[in-house]
């Protein structure tokens, strides 16, 4: 299973290219209530949300969950940490015995403590080696750029990641 949040459509591409290459079910996480399309209105409503630990209830409901051994879970980096509805997915499903694969994308500065939290909300989960790919900057209004020659080393990458950690079919 391919779980993601993309908010400007860059880790949905990436999404995109895992389930190309692994076949695996693909499912947009979303939120009751969707965030502010106004950048700067949404990163402060973000910083709130984290932190006052704040899991927004989530729109999406994924059936048979329990069926898939191993989950992608998918997430631009905000603010330097896993975005909130993220956290909610972690917290809403139970994800023992799972393994869990992340996958990012971000501005260029990395995924900051989202792995620690990923590792914190599912701590009955085998975590292996994600991959994570610069994306847009939202901030400096550029949005999406999985397109081109960005998303051709991006396939590029993600079928070498996918053969080292055994999942490239």
């Amino acid at each position: 299973m391919i779980v993601y949040l993309s908010r400007t459509k860059n880790t949905k591409v990436l999404a995109e290219i895992i389930q190309q290459k692994t076949a695996g079910r693909i499912v947009e996480i979303e939120i009751e209530t969707p965030y502010p399309e106004h950048y700067q209105t949404m990163v402060d409503q973000v910083a709130e949300e984290n932190r006052t630990g704040y899991l927004p209830p989530l729109k999406t409901n994924i059936q048979n969950l329990e069926s898939y051994d191993i989950i992608f879970v998918g997430f631009p980096t905000w603010g330097m940490q896993l975005p909130p509805p993220i956290k909610s997915f972690l917290s809403k499903y139970d994800l023992k015995g799972k393994t869990i694969i992340p996958f990012n994308t971000n501005a260029g500065y990395g995924i900051g403590t989202s792995l620690a939290t990923i590792k914190q909300l599912a701590p009955n989960s085998r975590i292996i080696d994600g991959y994570s790919t610069q994306g847009g900057k939202e901030r400096d209004g550029i949005f999406f750029v999985m397109e081109g020659s960005k998303a051709e080393q991006v396939d590029k990458d993600v079928e070498i990641w996918l053969t080292k950690i055994g999942l490239h079919r």
